[in-house]
């Protein structure tokens, strides 16, 4: 992938070491020692076997304690100890190994490829102009018969090509040239080496036949076979490039969330424009309708709604009113709004989110380490390989020895090898993050397609923080409605948090008068001129003297819960019972269809809570779950999963407490909410964005899906040189057409892993 970044001029440099300098790119790392990461964007990445080169010319820099390059984004990851390196460093480094750094003030953001973009438009454009004037004059000599055509205009159409050709190999090869240079100059094999090869060599050898038909090389030319092979490689290119760019959509959509300027309002009500790196803890700002949210805080004038969709997950418009809190990045739909700001930058939910998916989108998998590795051997056999077939077609004669040596060394490069995994897990991720599931480790995908066993945590996983009325009995001649408004009524005058749950389903209820709470049992008193009590039987039984109500205690609303059945409150005034209200936790929304979902794939469910095994058992029930086991402590959890995995089962855990953290280090795959708590999220893989749990599913599913999208392109890939090799060898290849099958190979890949980004 190409990078029309500038690198900062040398005079520069010595300021970047500045600690107010580099801090701009660079964070602290979490639990990190002292350590920060800071983000380089590269110029002149053209393909991702340019990765392992970069790593190894900046991981032995002092201070530098890890490198990660991505080659899709063409973005640098450096961890390094500010006590014993210098970031100039790394750009003098850089420019030693033939490419250039710069600062990256937002990663992921700040690589200017719109500028690449053009140039590598240009190039293309020439390429294809060329190639169909130069195939124009290419056609009589195909199907001219012998004496058709004379050697004045053979010679002068022969001429009229290497003259158009030559653009061609100035300015649109110009990428495949540097490159390659570099790479020997350096004294390694990338993968425009023998590209490179094979256009000089052609092109060599059509102008020796130009300039001296009757020499060695004979009269045969290939400036056709040139023109056509650099624009079918670079169509693959600016496809591949604007694919890529794609896949990594999601990911950019959300680092780019944030303006550049925002108005601050200063405290004599003026207004001015200023960057949003200048805000601070306290400014005030006013942010207008369309505009976003670039810093966490509270409303404090005026009224709006807000769209949370790419940092929750959630679709529905959030209502803000003053005193309600705003989150960084996201959209303000309506009015404007006055918002007193309360954290910046990193600080920002935003921008722990941002700094979780530059570090998932710079990590990559074992697979693709491998083919990284794998690149530079093969290109060196692709070189003997050419040469070979040269040596072996020789005695047929110079040019068509060439011309075969040509078609190998374009044929095996090993791009589409190299893409095969990238591609797939980027538009993974981009296609989870425009779910709301953060991608903390790519790797972790792989392991997704391998889970048969999901096991969830109770409290806060598969149920919210608050209670729910599940149910109302009511007595003869009262509706559920009245029976819940006067036992609303009563409710608002206690704390308690069942009394919460009621006043809450109730609504606006009128209180109640005369009203005292007993504490641990109820509140008494009254209710539309009626003296009523709400709580527990024990505090109803027997209620203002009431011997009747004892036998009410029979009847269905009224006995007391079982370990089958819910909490059970009651309300009674002086002629008895009058309702009982079943009180349990409020199942997540979605709970019920994702884990329908769950089992439609195959895989077995397990709940292990901390919680009484009775409410385990009933949550369990509601939300179709078969095996629940409650009073688990955090070892219990823990022995639970490994005992899972001696079993031979792949385990996926899914939580967000404290008590989370030691088992989601063990499962084989671990899921996190996003209201977990921080040790749980450091501990996972995915962090579900507003705690859907449809998400799970979706995660699981696509995790399966990027599996067989991988081992599709390296089918591919593989199958590809196997058949193409031969045949080059063998003579049955001509340049171009080579030239076209390299191209298309790289383009089936990026466009088999673009199918992921739909999600």
């Amino acid at each position: 992938m190409q990078s029309a970044t500038l690198a900062p001029p040398v005079f520069a440099r010595a300021l970047i070491d500045e600690a107010g300098q580099w801090k701009a790119f660079s964070r602290a790392v979490p639990q990190g020692a002292g350590a920060w990461e800071s983000y380089l964007a590269i110029e002149g990445m053209y393909c991702p076997g340019c990765t392992l080169v970069i790593e190894q010319a900046l991981a032995g820099l002092p201070g530098v304690q890890g490198v990660e390059v991505n080659g899709a984004t063409a973005t640098a990851r450096v961890v390094w100890s500010p006590g014993q390196g210098r970031p100039s460093q790394w750009l003098a480094a850089l420019e030693r190994a033939g490419y250039r750094g710069l600062p990256a003030a937002d990663a992921l953001a700040a690589v200017p490829r719109r500028q690449a973009r053009r140039l590598l438009l240009w190039r293309w454009l020439v390429a294809g102009f060329c190639m169909m004037q130069v195939m124009m004059y290419a056609i009589p000599a195909y199907v001219a018969g012998p004496g058709d055509m004379t050697p004045d205009v053979a010679a002068l159409l022969r001429w009229a090509s290497w003259l158009l050709t030559l653009p061609v190999l100035l300015f649109s090869c110009r990428p495949f040239f540097s490159s390659a240079w570099r790479d020997l100059r350096h004294a390694r094999i990338g993968m425009d080496v023998p590209v490179a090869l094979g256009i000089l060599i052609a092109f060599g050898a059509s102008t020796a036949a130009t300039f001296d038909p009757a020499g060695p090389m004979g009269a045969e030319v290939w400036y056709d076979s040139v023109t056509m092979f650099v624009f079918f490689l670079l169509s693959g290119r600016l496809l591949e490039q604007r694919l890529r760019d794609r896949t990594a959509g999601a990911l950019e959509a959300l680092v780019r969330r944030l303006p550049d300027t925002v108005e601050r309002v200063a405290a004599d009500g003026s207004s001015e424009r200023v960057a949003v790196l200048r805000l601070a803890v306290g400014d005030r700002v006013r942010i207008h309708a369309g505009e976003t949210f670039p810093a966490d805080g509270r409303v404090l004038e005026g009224e709006t709604q807000a769209d949370e969709a790419l940092l929750t997950g959630e679709s529905k418009p959030v209502p803000l009113r003053p005193g309600d809190a705003v989150v960084a990045g996201s959209a303000n739909l309506a009015g404007a709004v006055l918002v007193l700001v309360e954290r910046v930058g990193d600080a920002t939910r935003f921008g722990q989110i941002v700094a979780l998916m530059e570090r998932a989108s710079m990590e990559k998998p074992a697979i693709a380490r491998l083919a990284d590795r794998f690149a530079s051997p093969f290109l060196a056999g692709v070189l003997l390989a050419a040469a070979g077939a040269a040596w072996w077609w020789w005695p047929q004669g110079p040019g068509h020895a060439l011309g075969i040596a040509v078609a190998v060394l374009i044929v095996t490069c090993p791009c589409a090898l190299s893409l095969a995994t990238p591609a797939a897990t980027l538009a993974a991720a981009g296609a989870l993050a425009r779910r709301g599931i953060l991608v903390r480790r790519l790797e972790a995908l792989e392991t997704g397609a391998t889970v048969d066993t999901v096991v969830f945590d109770k409290t806060g996983t598969l149920t919210t923080e608050s209670m729910a009325v599940t149910a109302v009995h009511v007595r003869d001649g009262v509706t559920p409605g009245q029976a819940l408004a006067w036992a609303g009524a009563l409710a608002r005058h206690s704390l308690h948090p069942v009394s919460k749950t009621i006043a809450g389903a109730a609504g606006d209820a009128e209180p109640a008068t005369l009203a005292r709470e007993t504490a641990g049992q109820g509140v008494e008193g009254v209710v539309q001129g009626v003296r009523m009590r709400l709580g527990s039987s024990a505090f109803c039984r027997g209620a203002f003297g009431n011997p009747a109500y004892g036998s009410d205690d029979r009847r269905p609303g009224c006995a007391e819960r079982t370990p089958a059945e819910s909490a059970r409150v009651h309300i009674t005034d002086d002629r008895g019972w009058i309702a009982s209200f079943s009180i349990d936790e409020t199942l997540r929304e979605g709970a019920p269809a994702a884990i329908a979902s769950l089992h439609a794939q195959g895989i077995a469910i397990e709940i292990l809570s901390g919680d009484q095994p009775a409410p385990v058992a009933r949550l369990a029930q509601r939300a179709g779950i078969a095996q629940a086991l409650g009073n688990q402590s955090p070892q219990d959890k823990l022995d639970r999963v490994a005992a899972l995995q001696r079993a031979g089962h792949r385990v996926a855990m899914v939580g967000d407490g404290m008590n989370d953290g030691p088992v989601l280090a063990r499962a084989d795959l671990s899921i996190a909410m996003g209201q977990a708590v921080p040790i749980a999220q450091q501990r996972c893989d995915f962090i579900v964005q507003g705690g859907r749990l449809d998400a799970v599913p979706a995660l699981l599913q696509l995790a399966r899906r990027t599996r067989s999208v991988v081992r599709q392109n390296l089918a591919w890939a593989a199958g590809y040189n196997a058949l193409s090799v031969p045949l080059a060898i063998a003579g049955m290849m001509p340049p171009w057409l080579a030239g076209l099958g390299m191209a298309a190979s790289s383009l089936f890949v990026v466009l088999n892993a673009a199918r992921l980004a739909r999600g």
